[in-house]
């Protein structure tokens, strides 16, 4: 899809300068005429280099068959996210149900137990609750 997009995007881009270049080719590629429209020649020539890149060598196909494969990805996107938030909605639920089994179970961790876990990691021996006192 962002291939197809940028390949539109290209063809636009060396379309609309195309006269611009060719009144270049026509003034015998005159210094003049490329100080007037540089910024023009330099988006044609963008433009028809970002579109070899793309296209590797295949035939330039037609707007109207871009244009149909766009929508056609665009309908398959939009029936695949439809099945990613279904799958999406499911999971949330799912790690809903294994939190409360596990706080049915003690299987929880308390924020104090998770922090004696990491200080006993991390090999310091000093609670928070002793830590405010020496404040």
């Amino acid at each position: 899809m962002k291939c197809n997009a940028e390949l539109k995007a290209a063809i636009i881009d060396y379309a609309k300068t195309r006269p611009v270049f060719e009144g270049y080719k026509s003034a015998n590629y005159s210094k003049k005429y490329l100080a007037e429209h540089e910024a023009d020649i330099a988006v044609y020539r963008a433009a028809g280099s970002s579109i070899k890149e793309l296209l590797n060598g295949e035939k330039l196909p037609k707007m109207d068959a871009l244009k149909s494969e766009w929508q056609k990805l665009m309908a398959e996107k939009k029936a695949l996210y439809s099945q990613y938030r279904a799958a999406q909605k499911e999971m949330r639920e799912v790690v809903a149900v294994k939190s409360n089994v596990d706080h049915l179970l003690g299987l929880t961790d308390d924020p104090k137990t998770k922090e004696a876990e990491r200080q006993a990691t991390s090999g310091q021996n000093v609670q928070k609750s002793d830590y405010k006192q020496e404040r």
